[in-house]
């Protein structure tokens, strides 16, 4: 024990022998690691962001809109415009076995909501009860739209949490009426706040059932008295996702007379493809991030091995001295072993401290849409401490080696 703190004190009173070259040696390995630790929390804040915006929208949500057939696959002359219809709904729920669910919606941008207190424009959705079993709607006060409001056609709302805030500052909403366009509905629910109130429209939303959005508020550019906005779905499982998309385009090309296998004439928005393409493109911003710091960790730790070899070199006359007075092979790679790992562990400790030091500092700022505050990802502190390890082995063993190695004759004759 005593031997091992004497072997303790001659390290440290060596590194601070040579304080400067301690110091930018140290710098180097805490660069690193705090260079890796930040860049990889960097990307998973950017991830772990986009996953939350897509939240707000829902779970494996796909949205279908009408479109435009070519007369010419791949030419843009010519163009017949569909809608879909509320025959495309009814076919795709019950033909579509990779449809878990589905809903029509007919959306209404150009309404006037006016209640005792307040007047507001905002946009008005009508869908059947499962819309709120697709898209993510948290419901607050009250309750959602239900099977009797829909058969009956019943003049009720939902009101999203701002337009609550905006048409009822102040007082209480549920039970009171609002004016759409002229026609009375009763507030039966309010949504909770969904995400960021100034950037997510479904805060900014009231929500009726489609019947009765159908009977007064019908789609502005319909030809027919079936035609609705969109379409909503959810596959029975995330893999089945294409294929469900699939089965919907060829019962929407037969109805409207067109070749399913004609890609242009559908427009839509699979939410699990897009996640799964931003996923792939965060998997690759973290491997380049996380590069860049291995580098710059591996430059280091090489920095530290260099150190040690001169270490060695200018120590050649201590070492004989200290073997002619009995200092064994296995107390002078001790020592120098030591050396190198105190080096290598004190450096990576401080780059670990000041990583996380900034990233609480950046807690206090406020957080941009779509962006989370960068974290320390365990993987990558696991990796950062794993290379130390393998950093401060070869750091202190290969020069230890190398010292240990030195005749005492030949040490001390060494100019």
């Amino acid at each position: 024990m005593r031997m091992a703190l004497d072997t303790i004190g001659q390290v440290l009173g060596i590194l601070w022998a040579h304080k400067l070259r301690s110091f930018l040696t140290m710098f180097g390995i805490a660069w690193g690691v705090g260079s890796l630790l930040f860049l990889v929390g960097v990307g998973e804040g950017f991830r772990s962001g986009q996953r939350k915006n897509m939240a707000t929208i829902g779970e494996d949500v796909i949205f279908i809109w009408g479109g435009q057939v070519p007369a010419v696959e791949g030419q843009a002359q010519d163009m017949r415009r569909y809608y879909l219809t509320h025959k495309d709904y009814l076919d795709i729920k019950h033909e579509a076995t990779l449809v878990g669910d589905v809903a029509p919606v007919v959306g209404r941008g150009d309404m006037r909501a006016v209640s005792d207190f307040a007047t507001a424009s905002g946009f008005v959705s009508g869908s059947t009860p499962n819309f709120n079993h697709i898209r993510y709607l948290p419901q607050g006060e009250g309750r959602w739209l239900n099977d009797g409001d829909e058969d009956q056609k019943r003049q009720v709302c939902v009101l999203g949490f701002q337009m609550m805030r905006n048409l009822f500052p102040g007082r209480p909403a549920i039970g009171s009426t609002i004016l759409l366009n002229g026609v009375r509905f009763e507030v039966v629910g309010v949504l909770a706040n969904i995400g960021r109130q100034e950037n997510n429209m479904s805060n900014l939303r009231v929500y009726i059932p489609f019947s009765t959005m159908h009977q007064y508020f019908p789609m502005k550019n319909e030809h027919t008295t079936d035609d609705i906005g969109n379409l909503i779905l959810r596959p029975v499982s995330r893999e089945k996702h294409a294929q469900a998309v699939e089965q919907a385009h060829q019962i929407i090309a037969r109805n409207h007379g067109f070749d399913a296998k004609n890609k242009e004439a559908f427009e839509g928005w699979d939410t699990v493809q897009t996640q799964d393409m931003v996923g792939k493109i965060f998997d690759g911003m973290d491997l380049f991030l996380g590069g860049v710091g291995m580098v710059t960790l591996v430059l280091g730790a090489i920095g530290i091995v260099n150190i040690m070899l001169v270490s060695v070199t200018e120590r050649t006359q201590e070492i004989g001295l200290m073997k002619a007075l009995g200092a064994t092979n296995q107390r002078i790679l001790m020592q120098f072993f030591l050396e190198g790992a105190f080096l290598t562990a004190l450096s990576g400790g401080v780059g670990i401290a000041v990583s996380a030091g900034v990233m609480a500092l950046l807690a206090m700022l406020p957080t941009p849409p779509g962006f989370d505050l960068p974290h320390i990802v365990p993987a990558s502190a696991a990796v950062a401490v794993i290379s130390l390890s393998i950093a401060g082995i070869v750091a202190g063993l290969y020069p230890a080696r190398k010292a240990s190695l030195l005749q005492p004759v030949e040490a001390l004759r060494k100019e």
